[in-house]
C-alpha cells in the first residue's frame, strides 16, 4: 500500500477518561482523519496494557486482590496449549476477540463510526507488542514468560490473532487501516536487565506480528516511547516507526542509512512531538512544538542525505506516548495542540504544492 500521510495526525492508544464516549468524542473532534480506538487504563486492570490483550491466551490467571495477571505454566499444560493452537491454526479470530469487558473504548469507537456511516479514510488500531508482553508478564514463579519457549510462542501468535480480529472488525468502516504494535520495553533493549534478549529474536518476534498485519491489508506500525535501536524496527519490516520526537528526535538521525532506506521505500515516521508529561506540556505551545518538529526533520534530512520534503511528506504527527496517565484536561490539551500542529503543517504543504 502506498501511503503518503503528509503530517496526518493520529493518537497512541491510552486515554485517561473514565467514560469511553468522552474519549471517543475527543478523538473524533481532534483527529477525525485517522481516529484511534481508546484504551482506558483508569477503568481497571482489564484495560491495562497487557491484560487487555490476554483473552484467548492459555493459562492466564487474574489475581484481582493484588491487581495483577500472570500465566500458570505448572503441571500438564498440553491440553490448554493444544486448544490454543487448534484455534490459531483454524484462523478462529473470534476465539481471540477483545470483549467489551476488556475494552469499552473499542466498542464505543466502533459504534460511533457506524453511526456516522463508516467509510473513514483511515482508522488506527493497536496491540501490545510481543516483547513488552513477554518481558512484563510472568509465570507462577515470577519469571518473565518470554523465557518459556512454549508460552512465548503462544503469546506471539495470540497477539497476531488480536491484530487479525481488530482489522477484520474495522475493515467495513475504513478504507485504510493502521495497526500499531506498542513496544515501550524496547527502550531498555541492550541494558543489563535484558542481556538474554538477542537482536535476532526481537526482530523475528516483531516480524511475525508485522507480517500478519500486512497480510490482512493493513499498515503495520511499531511504537516505542523511549530511545531504542531504531534499525531493529526497520529490519522487522515496519511500515511506520512511531517515536517520542519531543525528547528523542535526535536519535533517529543516528541511523542515517536505515532511515534513508525506510523513507525512500515510501515508509513513514510518526513524530510524537506533543509531550505526554504534564509539566512539559504546560511549558509548550503549538508554535514551539512545530519548531521542534522542524528542527528534528532538518537534522534527519541532513544526516541521512535525503530531501527534507520527503521527510515531511512521509511524516505523521502524534503525542509522544499515550495520554492515559495524564489528567483529562491535559490529555485534551495535548490533542488540541496536535490538531493545530497537523493542520498548520498540512496547510504549508498545500501552499507549497
Amino acid at each position: 500500500m502506498t501511503f503518503q500521510p503528509r503530517c496526518l495526525a493520529t493518537g497512541i492508544g491510552s486515554f485517561p477518561h473514565p467514560k469511553a464516549e468522552d474519549a471517543v468524542h475527543l478523538i473524533l473532534t481532534a483527529i477525525p482523519d485517522a481516529p484511534v480506538w481508546p484504551q482506558l487504563p483508569a477503568t481497571g486492570i482489564n484495560e491495562q496494557m497487557e491484560a487487555q490483550y490476554s483473552e484467548g491466551l492459555p493459562r492466564v490467571v487474574f489475581d484481582r486482590e493484588k491487581q495483577r495477571m500472570y500465566i500458570d505454566t505448572s503441571g500438564d499444560t498440553s491440553l490448554d496449549l493444544a486448544t490454543f493452537y487448534e484455534n490459531f491454526l483454524a484462523d478462529n479470530v473470534d476465539h481471540f476477540q477483545i470483549t467489551p469487558a476488556f475494552s469499552k473504548g473499542f466498542y464505543a469507537m466502533e459504534a460511533a463510526l457506524k453511526a456516522a456511516g463508516g467509510h473513514r479514510a483511515m482508522v488506527k488500531l493497536q496491540t501490545t507488542g510481543p516483547l513488552t508482553f513477554g518481558l512484563t508478564i510472568v509465570d507462577e514463579n515470577k519469571r518473565a514468560i518470554y523465557y518459556n519457549p512454549e508460552f512465548i510462542d503462544a503469546v506471539v501468535k495470540g497477539l497476531v490473532m488480536k491484530c487479525r480480529w481488530q482489522i477484520r472488525r474495522f475493515r467495513p468502516l475504513a478504507k485504510n487501516l493502521i495497526c500499531f504494535v506498542d513496544e515501550p520495553i524496547l527502550s531498555a533493549f541492550g541494558s543489563s536487565t535484558y542481556m538474554g534478549v538477542s537482536r535476532d529474536d526481537v526482530v523475528a518476534k516483531l516480524k511475525e506480528v508485522i507480517e500478519a498485519i500486512q497480510a490482512e491489508g493493513a499498515l503495520a506500525g511499531v511504537h516505542c516511547c523511549g530511545n531504542t535501536e531504531w534499525s531493529i524496527l526497520i529490519d522487522a519490516g515496519a511500515d511506520i516507526i512511531s517515536f517520542d520526537a519531543f525528547d528523542f528526535a535526535h536519535t533517529v538521525a543516528l541511523y542515517p542509512e536505515p532511515m534513508r532506506r525506510h523513507l525512500e521505500a515510501g515508509k513513514v515516521l510518526a513524530w510524537g512531538v506533543v509531550p505526554t508529561n504534564s509539566a512539559k506540556l504546560q511549558s509548550q505551545t503549538p508554535a514551539s512544538l512545530l519548531a521542534k518538529f522542524n528542527e528534528g526533520v532538518t537534522n534527519l534530512a541532513k544526516a541521512a542525505k535525503i530531501d527534507r520534503a520527503l521527510v515531511v511528506q512521509q511524516a505523521m504527527v502524534t503525542p509522544s506516548c499515550g495520554t492515559g496517565s495524564l489528567p483529562v484536561a491535559d490529555s485534551e490539551r495535548a490533542f488540541d495542540f496536535l490538531a493545530r500542529i497537523s493542520r498548520g503543517l498540512r496547510e504549508q504543504l498545500d501552499a507549497a504544492a
